[in-house]
């Protein structure tokens, strides 16, 4: 039997809706839209003067509880599993705090147990330097983890990436992928 190809699969803005949105939009009373935004870094909105204020607010509540799959990530997975290794590849690291960051480890890992059980959990990676993961195919949304030795680098459509033009792409030898139907077809041959 071969051995199935290595598949490290980025979770936030890749399998789930954005966390940082929902938080922002909480602790602002505001109604932003993903689209509202080019900035990976949505969190950027708040006034520098009540970071402290939404940071000490950040875990009042599960950040991960009821967040949204993004459509189609379950149903791909699972078929993607059939024919791939699937390592999930995040960072847990709120990066203007990181000393706070502690609580989305475990945020995390019980989201996906919950909402993806066919996964593997000894195969959930939580690290910020994605570049020291080893794979066969990387899907991420954030072109700035797209640095290693990785053969097929998918870069998942999203607010923040849609500026990255085709040379840029070229140069790191990175497809754009629209959705998780886009994936099947390019992985696994077949739609959703």
């Amino acid at each position: 039997m071969q051995e199935k190809k290595k598949l490290l699969v980025d979770f936030d803005d890749t399998i789930c809706e954005s966390v940082t949105l929902l938080k922002v939009n909480k602790f602002l009373g505001t109604n932003y839209k993903i689209e509202d935004f080019d900035d990976y870094f949505i969190d950027n909105v708040i006034p520098k003067e009540k970071l402290d204020e939404y940071f000490e607010t950040y875990f009042d509540e599960d950040p991960y509880e009821n967040l949204a799959l993004i459509e189609g990530a379950k149903e791909a997975l699972e078929k993607l599993k059939e024919k791939y290794d699937i390592y999930i590849c995040s960072s847990c690291i709120l990066y203007k705090r990181p000393q706070s960051s502690a609580k989305l480890f475990a945020s995390k890992f019980n989201y996906l147990i919950k909402n993806l059980p066919f996964l593997d959990p000894t195969k959930f990676i939580f690290t910020s330097s994605k570049d020291v993961c080893c794979g066969d195919i990387l899907i991420d949304d954030f072109f700035h983890n797209f640095k290693s030795n990785i053969t097929t680098k998918l870069l998942f459509e999203s607010y923040h990436n849609k500026n990255i033009t085709d040379d840029m792409l070229k140069e790191r030898n990175v497809i754009r992928v629209k959705d998780w139907n886009h994936i099947c077809k390019l992985l696994l041959n077949e739609d959703l």
